[in-house]
């Protein structure tokens, strides 16, 4: 009994030895002197695993060969992830992260996207307005409004830099539509208003789309909709449209991050095509990791 207590009490100190030596490791700047993997123990930090993103960063593990140094992808969260950055970056830390744009961290962060020359996360994508079959003969102006909704990214990263500041979500929205009364009369010119007409949106629960989501949804209450908006995975939503359980989305990033959902769903919903250009995904890591740009640097360097 007395042995097994020393070699309890043996391990746990070595355990514990191996964490504090672990946590010292992740406080000390980037060394571009000494191999990337071994400094971030060979992880890349990612988001939710249903997103599409992080099937291609790990077919870009498998393609890159990073698997041969054991590089590993973390499931986490957006919040996770760029809390995450956020310390990494104020100890000017090395960090690998699945990012995309439009996004506020672009904006707030000096962080670039790696150079994929193997193409795994394809070029620039776009985001789509989905709706359900059956909405433009029920509701006409929504139809409408929802088919002319479109913006800029830069247009986006203002809304999302608000709720990012704190500001809600949905003051955020009333915000940009104040400041923007050309673009909102683009989208309901000529379309009636009604009177307390039920719509619901669905919608990952990403900072783009938690922008883009009540932006639509302040439009149309201000035409007289009482809309409802529900945050969920990205598999639930594609299956909320196409069951018609939720009345439309604009969170179709395309033609990869949704590719694999816009393929299951294909002929069970409406696609009204993009309502915002010039999207990108890919791996991202700080400015001040000048050597690395590449995700090959990731394995050689």
């Amino acid at each position: 009994m007395i042995k097994k207590n020393k070699l309890i009490a043996f391990f746990t100190l070595v355990g514990l030895v191996t964490l504090l030596t672990a946590c010292s490791s992740q406080t000390k700047p980037y060394a571009a002197d000494e191999k990337l993997g071994g400094q971030i123990n060979y992880t890349i930090t990612g988001i939710d695993a249903g997103a599409g993103i992080m099937a291609s960063t790990q077919t870009a593990i498998n393609k890159y060969h990073l698997d041969d140094q054991n590089w590993q992808l973390q499931t986490s969260s957006t919040a996770a992830m760029t809390s995450t950055l956020d310390k990494a970056i104020a100890d000017k830390r090395p960090i690998v992260i699945t990012g995309w744009q439009p996004h506020w961290m672009f904006t707030k962060y000096p962080i670039k996207f790696l150079k994929d020359p193997k193409n795994v996360f394809g070029q620039a994508e776009h985001i789509n307005t989905v709706v359900r079959k059956g909405l433009k003969k029920d509701m006409p102006e929504a139809y409408t409004i929802l088919d002319r909704f479109h913006w800029t990214p830069k247009e986006m990263s203002t809304v999302m830099l608000k709720v990012n500041d704190g500001v809600e979500p949905e003051k955020a929205a009333r915000d940009w539509i104040q400041d923007n009364p050309e673009k909102v009369a683009e989208w309901t010119k000529g379309v009636k208003k009604v009177h307390d007409t039920k719509i619901k949106l669905t919608y990952v629960a990403w900072d783009s789309e938690i922008a883009s989501t009540n932006v639509v949804a302040e439009v149309l209450r201000q035409q007289g909709y009482q809309p409802t908006i529900q945050a969920m995975e990205i598999q639930p939503m594609w299956a909320s449209v196409a069951t018609k359980a939720a009345d439309a989305q604009v969170s179709a990033w395309l033609p990869k991050t949704s590719g694999l959902y816009y393929k299951d769903y294909k002929g069970q919903l409406e696609d009204l095509g993009p309502n915002l250009k010039g999207a990108k995904v890919g791996l991202a890591v700080p400015k001040y990791m000048t050597n690395i740009n590449s995700i090959e640097d990731l394995k050689t360097k």
